[in-house]
């Protein structure tokens, strides 16, 4: 039962993420990228960048979603280190 209470659960958080990107249309998700480069053509409007990104995403959601997706394997992978080694050491006070 366990089992799959955890495989739900990883589900619904999987639709709550998604469904903003369905159900608000025509919607702009500006993250501080965005909000940095107008702050920087205020303040000096002649600047230019160093480089151009080698790959631009698609649409300002789509940048959304990988940041989100690359916060939640970073939090998916800290949880498991901290599991690990938190049953390690139950294991080896058990011994």
């Amino acid at each position: 039962m366990k089992r799959w209470s955890n495989w739900v659960l990883l589900l619904l958080v999987a639709v709550l993420a998604a469904l903003p990107l369905v159900l608000v249309k025509d919607s702009e998700f500006g993250g501080s990228d965005g909000a940095a480069e107008e702050a920087i053509k205020e303040v000096a409007p002649g600047y230019e960048p160093w480089f151009q990104p080698l790959l631009e995403p698609p649409g300002g959601e789509t940048e959304s979603l990988l940041f989100a997706v690359q916060a939640a394997l970073g939090a998916g992978f800290i949880g498991y280190a901290i599991g690990l080694y938190r049953g390690r050491l139950n294991n080896s006070k058990e011994q």
